[in-house]
């Protein structure tokens, strides 16, 4: 999991294409896989600090609202590495807002995270 707490907002395919993961401003927010880092902003409206992990040629990792990026594009980062801090940038409370894309299309990462 890219970060403890409980998923607060789940996926919706046409409405919210990730899920929401409360917690405390400064918690870890995690790499769920090895890759490098091609995005690290705050370039899309409502995510804040944002960090975009490819992991190969099918899967992308988004994880926004972040405090602090602690990573930067070209980056490489492994499975577990902290790459941010949470926050609330661009949003109204603190909360990881985390994506997974494949093939370019959000998918519920829910059924790709180990069950908790």
């Amino acid at each position: 999991w890219p970060s403890t707490g409980k998923v607060i907002r789940g996926y919706e395919p046409d409405v919210h294409k990730g899920i929401d993961i409360d917690g405390k401003r400064g918690d870890p927010v995690l790499a769920v896989a090895s890759g490098t880092v091609v995005y690290a902003g705050t370039g899309i409206v409502g995510l804040g600090e944002l960090l975009i992990v490819k992991h190969n040629e099918q899967y992308l990792s988004a994880y926004g609202n972040n405090d602090v990026l602690l990573v930067g594009e070209g980056d490489a980062v492994q499975t577990g590495q902290q790459i941010a801090r949470k926050g609330s940038t661009g949003t109204d409370s603190v909360k990881l807002h985390f994506e997974i894309r494949k093939d370019g299309k959000p998918i519920d990462p829910q059924r790709l995270l180990p069950r908790r």
